[in-house]
């Protein structure tokens, strides 16, 4: 009997094309023709549209009526949510945490958005003698923490999920909501927020968003002592943040 333990090396030539044409139509972006495909494919016309028959009927392509082209079907759509849903966030953005902490030495975090709060799902300690100490399950206020103004800039809720009057908690906390909506509105477009001693006087954050296909997956935060990781040191370390949630969010899929 043939071992199962390995994928064969010999190819099907009828599903290789089929995978070039599925393969065209995705880095399309757009509607196309049997001899656009042809073309993008180097397969001949005729072959083209006798796989895209077979593919339509599969549910993998769908023709377009309205203009005779052809476009990825609701069956690619039901594979993909399968793979991102045995995707964990958490073993893809542990070795992004490692790395956060090697180069800044500070607390790395990850959070998932939640109904009212982001919720610490895991973080690696800080390498230095004195850290900001992390705890998983512990949430992250919404409107004074760098992880809680991510959930609030990208996710679906916002602003208006919350509950007023805002509970100020250290001199520095945001407790306008015009002000607030203003500080979303910088989040969104630097792609990162920092909280400067909004929940703690003594603790300083910067946060970055992490996507899948369906929009806020996740959060990768940074902390540590408002001594050490100043207003200009969070400047600094922004960059490595953000750099780690976009390698999270193309792991997981985001367009």
């Amino acid at each position: 009997m043939p071992r199962t333990g390995s994928p064969a090396t010999r190819h099907l030539a009828a599903v290789t094309r089929a995978t070039a044409v599925l393969d065209a139509l995705g880095a399309a972006g757009r509607d196309l023709g049997t001899n656009e495909l042809a073309r993008a494919t180097g397969i001949n016309a005729s072959t083209v549209s006798r796989l895209l028959a077979t593919l339509t009927a599969a549910g993998y392509v769908e023709h377009v009526a309205a203009n005779g082209r052809y476009r990825l079907g609701p069956r690619v759509i039901q594979l993909a949510q399968g793979v991102l849903a045995r995707l964990d966030v958490r073993q893809l953005a542990r070795p992004l945490l490692e790395e956060l902490v090697a180069v800044t030495g500070e607390t790395a975090t990850l959070s998932l958005p939640g109904d009212r709060d982001a919720i610490t799902a895991d973080f690696v300690p800080g390498s230095a003698s004195v850290i900001s100490v992390a705890q998983v399950g512990r949430p992250s206020i919404s409107h004074c923490t760098a992880v809680g103004k991510v959930m609030l800039a990208y996710g679906p809720r916002g602003i208006d999920g919350l509950e007023l009057p805002l509970q100020r908690l250290t001199d520095a906390t945001i407790t306008d909501p015009g002000r607030l909506a203003a500080e979303l509105d910088a989040v969104r477009e630097a792609g990162y927020a920092i909280a400067v001693g909004e929940r703690e006087a003594d603790l300083n954050a910067a946060a970055a968003p992490v996507f899948d296909a369906r929009g806020l997956a996740a959060i990768i935060g940074l902390q540590g002592p408002a001594a050490r990781l100043t207003h200009e040191r969070l400047a600094e370390v922004a960059g490595p943040v953000v750099d780690a949630a976009r390698r999270a969010s193309a792991a997981m899929g985001a367009g």
